[in-house]
């Protein structure tokens, strides 16, 4: 076994680490403001390639494997968590779908696009009566002649307001449960019969923005139905699988962040005539802290090495997010209480990764939907 990255994963990760620290960090404020990424940044980023990290190289993308894409979602996960939400839910659910499935004429019109960060993408599985239950969405596309008509309503959908392109999930056969469910590609603000609802407002992550996506009659050539009719429930579960483990890596990266900053705190923050990292109960939260790094970066380094291998880790990869995102939560706590006032001020990052931690634990499969999958794939 060998635990070291590639030397062209540990370049990768510090170029992106140094982009998030130097200059997304210095934007972090005026993202927080105007709940909005600014435009230069999103042009650095795709700069950098991170617009493309699962896109194949010949439609312009970085082409990286499994374990390749965690590496960059961690260094992602120590910046401001709101910018990596936009990148990590265009790269990673957003995208995962049109590469596995499409077809070639599918690839060609959207991944260029893609890769280039001109279009943006979204994954639109949860409605308002179904979150956790997937199962029991209630979106239908009816075929008629070359076009599915799209009727329904999804929420709290990643990247709706940018994004150029969802992958949506709809009942194309009502009769069959989840074996009627398919998967299609839509052009939200390019189709009439699509509208995008209010922006959501949320306790944290602000940039990533969220919001309704309506469907009335919209109309939807027959040639973006994305892989075989019926089977986008299984291919849905197949893309949060995909997905999860990416939000380890995040989690992994936010909690290195969080570590690193108590650390520079403890060290320079004195009370009682000395620096509070002389506190033995200061020591203990940070290597508490560090175990839950280290914990967590063998974890989702595992389940990408174990998935690049074409191995079945949809257990794993439940086990991954789950430890990391209860970790992360941990961690962030804890950094609060290293910093002490300092670290509930809005000035404060510790303060910003605390609220926006939170969210972790509930999208793309909550953590009691984590330990249902483990627990019945052990029972199986």
């Amino acid at each position: 076994m060998d635990f070291e990255l590639p030397s062209d994963l540990r370049e990768l990760q510090a170029t992106i680490r140094d982009f998030m620290l130097r200059r997304v960090e210095a934007r972090a404020h005026e993202i927080e403001a105007d709940n909005r990424v600014p435009q230069d940044l999103l042009r650095e980023a795709a700069a950098l390639g991170l617009f493309g990290l699962s896109i194949p190289e010949e439609y312009g993308g970085a082409g990286l494997n499994t374990l390749g894409r965690c590496a960059a979602y961690e260094a992602l996960g120590q910046g401001h968590m709101g910018f990596g939400g936009v990148i990590s839910a265009h790269a990673s659910i957003g995208t995962g779908g049109l590469v596995r499935l499409g077809t070639p004429e599918q690839k060609a019109r959207f991944l260029p696009r893609m890769a280039s960060g001109e279009c943006l993408a979204g994954f639109a599985l949860t409605e308002p009566s179904s979150g956790s239950d997937a199962a029991s969405i209630r979106t239908r596309a009816q075929k008629r002649g070359d076009t599915y008509v799209l009727n329904g309503t999804k929420h709290y959908i990643s990247n709706a307001p940018i994004a150029g392109l969802l992958t949506v999930i709809a009942v194309t056969d009502p009769d069959q449960g989840t074996r009627g469910m398919s998967a299609f590609l839509v052009e939200p603000h390019a189709t009439p019969g699509v509208s995008i609802g209010k922006i959501d407002e949320k306790m944290g992550q602000k940039g990533a923005l969220s919001a309704e996506v309506i469907f009335q009659d919209a109309e939807v050539p027959a040639a973006n139905l994305l892989g075989p009719e019926h089977q986008g429930y299984r291919e849905a579960l197949g893309i949060l699988t995909a997905g999860r483990v990416g939000i380890a890596a995040r989690a992994t990266g936010a909690m290195a962040r969080l570590l690193d900053l108590s650390v520079a705190h403890a060290q320079t923050r004195e009370q009682f005539g000395q620096p509070i990292a002389n506190f033995q109960a200061v020591q203990f939260m940070l290597a508490e802290m560090d175990i839950a790094v280290q914990t967590s970066r063998v974890l989702w380094q595992k389940v990408a090495w174990l998935a690049d291998q074409g191995q079945d880790v949809r257990r794993m990869a439940s086990v991954a997010k789950y430890h990391a995102t209860e970790a992360l939560s941990k961690v962030a706590d804890q950094a609060v209480q290293v910093a002490g006032g300092m670290g509930y001020m809005k000035d404060s990052p510790i303060e910003r990764f605390y609220r926006d931690q939170r969210l972790l634990r509930i999208y793309e499969g909550t953590s009691e939907i984590q330990k249902l999958i483990i627990a019945r794939d052990l029972l199986a």
